[in-house]
């Protein structure tokens, strides 16, 4: 059995996901940025009798109406050592059951591999999308290109002869007039935003790990897209352009630069962070010849009240939909 402990330095707990090859949504700066809005981040690491570090697992706590008292999420995680992986799903039940009672603990692990420890079982309230689309940077350019539909390299070409300039953005002054493109985004397509302060935070908290990049015409911004990196991911956030980026297709030659980018500074992964059957998924689709299905979610139940929780999904859809990244 592995012995679960609380880690509170952000320098070991980042050295540890790093090793493990973790997904960001685990760094300690993620959790951070969860801390600042409603949340509270548990980092534990699981060691074995030799004191080596079997797995890791920052637990994200929501408190819940009585009675249900607690919500627990990994989002992406846990992270474990290879062979491990079982013994670190009975060690983060067991933690979570001893330290933070309520009413359920659920995880939406960074593989295909659904827990195969006893207690878990499948959730439909699903909270990171299990299907999306992962481009293996190991690949050369050639190859990359060479997956993509016909249709995305036209388009990669054309915006690239349109004359923008592609660029990190890494100044607050910067993000700000990306920010605006992205309400303008966000009112166009009808999804909901955090406030402004949120995506201030989690460029502040990720620090190199959050990875901006930016389409300009002249001096002005016409679309960005938003990573989290971890050494061995880069995992899309959040991106928008205006009325001009779309005149322009400057997201085609922004993603393909943001994607070469990843690859040139030895990240392993680019995970485009979910597909529906919407216009941006049929945009992602361009950029590969395949798809990649995660594990899904799963929960481990802490409380009676977890059936009462399931029974109420009207209700905890909406708490979901609130809570989402």
């Amino acid at each position: 059995m592995l012995q679960g402990n609380e880690c509170t330095e952000s320098t070991v707990w980042n050295e540890v996901i790093y090793d493990l090859g973790g997904h960001p949504l685990q760094l300690w700066g993620w959790g951070e940025v969860k801390s600042a809005h409603n949340w509270h981040a548990h980092r534990v690491l699981f060691t074995d009798q030799q004191g080596g570090v079997a797995g890791a697992a920052q637990i994200l706590e929501r408190i819940l109406p009585k009675p249900f008292r607690r919500l627990c999420y990994v989002p992406r995680g846990p992270v474990c050592r290879e062979g491990d992986t079982a013994a670190v799903y009975e060690a983060l039940a067991a933690y979570a059951s001893q330290h933070l009672p309520g009413t359920l603990l659920t995880v939406e692990p960074d593989t295909e591999l659904a827990p195969t420890a006893a207690g878990w079982q499948r959730s439909s309230n699903t909270i990171l999308i299990p299907k999306t689309l992962i481009l293996d940077l190991h690949h050369s350019e050639e190859e990359l290109l060479a997956a993509m539909a016909k249709k995305t390299r036209q388009y990669i070409r054309k915006s690239e002869r349109a004359g923008i300039t592609l660029r990190r953005v890494k100044a607050m002054d910067d993000i700000e007039k990306l920010l605006e493109i992205y309400h303008q985004t966000a009112e166009r397509a009808g999804f909901a935003l955090h406030d402004d302060q949120y995506y201030r935070d989690v460029h502040i908290n990720l620090g190199d790990s959050s990875l901006i990049f930016a389409a300009y015409e002249g001096s002005e911004p016409i679309a960005f897209v938003w990573l989290a990196a971890s050494q061995e991911t880069s995992f899309e956030l959040y991106g928008g352009m205006n009325e001009r980026g779309q005149a322009l297709r400057a997201n085609y030659a922004l993603k393909w630069f943001a994607i070469r980018k990843c690859k040139e500074w030895g990240i392993s992964r680019y995970d485009m962070n979910g597909l529906l059957n919407d216009g941006i998924s049929n945009f992602k689709r361009g950029f590969a010849n395949h798809e990649d299905m995660l594990a899904g979610t799963y929960d481990y139940p802490l409380s009676p009240l977890y059936g009462v929780w399931t029974r109420l999904l009207p209700a905890a859809k909406k708490i979901i939909r609130y809570i989402k990244h």
